[in-house]
């Protein structure tokens, strides 16, 4: 399959799911904020890792929405508590207001919280996965998502900021705070077929640590080269907060060739795992270094 038709199919396929897997609020308020988040588009990245790594290891039902919806909600609840005055005081994601600034902080706060919790009750309630499915994919998501992955990942950057970082300590940052999450998503997907292989998880864990770096490295020169228009978001904030990135560190063509070199550690991940350039990992690693937003 294309990765054009795949990424259409998958946010089809994701969104439907999505829209009948939340229950109504006792808050209506809280639910139209956690809402307004969840369905604000976005390039659904991480869903489309879980579904890619599910049929690289042979898994080609839907089993995968329920780890998909599952981390995505884990993402969202990122994003908003991300823009907060207290983080990077954002007033713009996705080409919309925040979720503070469309609500308020309190609501915000507590539609990150909501949204964090419904990502573990999501696994703890599957019911097409055995036990030690269930138990696997709940480790992994915590692990990526708790102090020694996202959370830990955002602690570190908020320490960093206005400070001359090294390129050491960046990319510790965005291993934990974007990679970890990513690498979740893989395991994720992998999990969905039972008799997974050790080796196979490793070599997925390996490709999703290279992307995730990718991932950011790019993402720090859009912040040079693109638009607000087109990003969505405040285009030179990195910039203008002062921040350490790969292009303040590397210069544009150095972050540039950065990229590049993860991009063939990814590649390498996949070549082990005997897959090529017509596998799905393999085009959204190509999707991942040459994205335009």
């Amino acid at each position: 399959m294309k990765l054009a038709d795949f990424l259409s199919d998958t946010r089809t396929r994701f969104e439907t799911h999505l829209l009948s897997t939340f229950q109504p609020s006792p808050s209506q308020h809280l639910a139209s904020a956690i809402h307004y988040s969840l369905l604000n588009g976005g390039k659904r990245l991480r869903p489309a890792l879980v579904r890619a790594a599910a049929l690289a290891c042979e898994h080609d039902n839907d089993d995968w929405l329920v780890p998909a919806t599952a981390i995505e909600v884990i993402h969202v609840y990122s994003l908003i508590h991300d823009d907060l005055p207290a983080m990077d005081d954002d007033d713009l994601r996705r080409g919309k207001p925040t979720n503070h600034k469309a609500f308020d902080e309190a609501t915000a706060i507590l539609a990150g919280d909501a949204l964090q919790a419904e990502a573990f009750q999501l696994l703890a309630n599957a019911v097409n996965f055995n036990d030690a499915q269930v138990r696997r994919m709940l480790i992994s998501i915590s692990a990526g998502a708790g102090h020694q992955g996202m959370v830990g990942g955002q602690m570190l950057d908020i320490l960093a900021e206005k400070q001359n970082g090294t390129l050491e300590q960046l990319e510790t940052i965005h291993r934990l705070k974007t990679g970890a999450l990513i690498k979740a998503a893989l395991t994720l997907g992998a999990l969905c077929q039972k008799n997974v292989s050790q080796e196979t998880l490793e070599q997925l864990e390996n490709y999703g640590d290279a992307i995730g770096l990718a991932f950011q490295i790019t993402d720090d020169i859009l912040d040079v080269t693109s638009s607000t228009e087109v990003l969505g978001k405040p285009q030179g904030s990195d910039l203008d907060g002062n921040k350490t990135t790969y292009v303040s560190l590397l210069g544009l063509t150095g972050a540039e060739h950065h990229a590049q070199q993860q991009f063939s550690l990814a590649i390498e991940s996949l070549t082990n795992m005997g897959l090529n350039e017509s596998s799905l990992l393999w085009q959204l690693a190509e999707y991942i270094l040459n994205r335009e937003y």
